[in-house]
């Protein structure tokens, strides 16, 4: 497993710090899409790419998801979401990021047709970005009552029919707050059975109320029930925590004791 960490999320927001924190623990750096919409004059593709070669820190990128939906019935504004996403995939190609994660959007009125109709924009997204110029991780999300995607079986349908190129992010933590430990249990079987290829793991904490982005250990997360199921996994995953340089060390020293 290559492991990152979140700078934003971290709320280190200085390009050089986030690179120094990534080199002095060895870890990549997920870059944030909106971030780099909301503030063009953070490093252009080109030399944050540079910037990596000459620390020894590669990317992944987290694409779009502020006032953005793919599965929008509105068709302004699932078309602009549409675009946004393409320049964010070209965007993580440029700076040679190793996986994009992707959102898959809200429908706010669960009418069964709405519904239906919400799954059928989705779908024609994911259509429209195949194939995809880097693998694309779509997460589990159910935070919100409207998120369009509830269960473990909807987030297969959906990734599977994307086809080649789409794969899943595991955020444990989302999960956990849906239905504890069971729950990440469940995205996990249905991620491992699935044809599409786990790509990307979210680590971070919480005490299942609500989506906290603790330090790993600082919330009730079993991760150590996750240990053998995860022992193999070769991919990507990022740390999701707060508190800066120290929630990252603190995640770090956590998953030593609970995975080794």
């Amino acid at each position: 497993m290559r492991l990152g960490y979140s700078a934003v999320t971290a709320g280190i927001i200085d390009t050089r710090e986030a690179f120094e924190v990534a080199a002095r623990y060895g870890l990549d750096i997920e870059l944030s899409s909106d971030m780099v919409e909301m503030f063009p004059q953070l490093p252009g593709p080109g030399e944050l790419r540079e910037m990596g070669r000459a620390a020894g820190v590669g990317f992944t990128l987290h694409l779009p998801f502020v006032d953005l939906n793919l599965a929008s019935l509105i068709e302004p504004a699932w078309r602009t979401s549409l675009e946004r996403m393409q320049r964010a995939l070209e965007y993580g190609a440029a700076v040679g990021a190793r996986v994009g994660v992707l959102h898959t959007g809200q429908v706010p009125l669960r009418h069964p047709k709405l519904v239906e109709l919400a799954f059928g924009r989705l779908q024609r997204a994911l259509a429209e970005l195949s194939p995809p110029p880097l693998p694309v991780a779509v997460e589990n999300l159910v935070l919100d009552d409207q998120d369009l995607l509830r269960t473990p079986g909807e987030l297969v349908r959906v990734v599977e029919e994307a086809g080649p190129g789409f794969g899943y992010t595991l955020d444990l933590a989302h999960a956990y707050v849906q239905g504890g430990a069971a729950q990440i249990g469940a995205y996990l079987e249905a991620m491992q059975a699935s044809k599409a290829p786990l790509l990307h793991l979210h680590l971070h904490d919480n005490r299942g109320d609500w989506d906290a982005h603790l330090p790993v250990g600082a919330g009730s997360i079993p991760f150590a029930d996750f240990r053998e199921e995860l022992a193999e996994f070769s991919g990507t995953a990022a740390l999701e925590t707060t508190g800066g340089e120290e929630g990252v060390r603190a995640s770090l020293e956590a998953l030593k004791r609970f995975w080794g």
